[in-house]
């Protein structure tokens, strides 16, 4: 089974053969991993193909609660009969720019009672299980990308 080499007469081991194969085979993964990696790894409201991942998503997953117009639910302030708060907006006029990327992204993934201090019953489910970080950073991105630049610098300067 060994092959001849003609340019130099020798012979090439199988060895060489599988070794070959397996760098080969490697080259493949690892070529697949890059090709496979997630493109958006940050909330940037300034990168134009999160934003558009986002508005998607958001129309698909969080429009329900949040509102389609980022407005949160009717009377958000208000404790519902079982003592939780309705969904809050995403525009200016609520809390989401008054937090981070980090615990913003943790909430969407782990859900809210990831982020919530003891005690604190967060109806917020995880979404984790349903889309890929990608998408949750594209989200985020969509969200901050309809703030005003002067809500946006608050929302960075606060917590650099």
């Amino acid at each position: 089974m060994e092959q001849h080499h003609a340019a130099r007469g020798r012979r090439i081991s199988p060895r060489t053969w599988i070794i070959a194969g397996f760098l080969a085979g490697l080259g493949v993964l690892i070529a697949m991993n890059v090709w496979r990696s997630p493109t958006i790894t940050s909330a940037n409201p300034a990168n134009a193909r999160a934003v558009a991942l986002g508005r998607e998503v958001y129309v698909a997953r969080c429009a329900s609660c949040h509102g389609a117009n980022l407005a949160g639910a009717p009377n958000w302030q208000t404790p519902l009969a079982d003592g939780t708060m309705p969904a809050p907006p995403h525009d200016p006029s609520g809390h989401t720019w008054h937090h981070n990327d980090e615990s913003l992204f943790t909430t969407v993934k782990y859900g809210g009672q990831a982020t919530s201090p003891p005690g604190y019953v967060n109806k917020m489910p995880a979404f984790g299980a349903q889309l890929r970080d990608e998408e949750i950073y594209a989200v985020l991105a969509y969200i901050k990308s309809t703030w005003p630049a002067e809500v946006q610098a608050a929302q960075q300067q606060g917590h650099e």
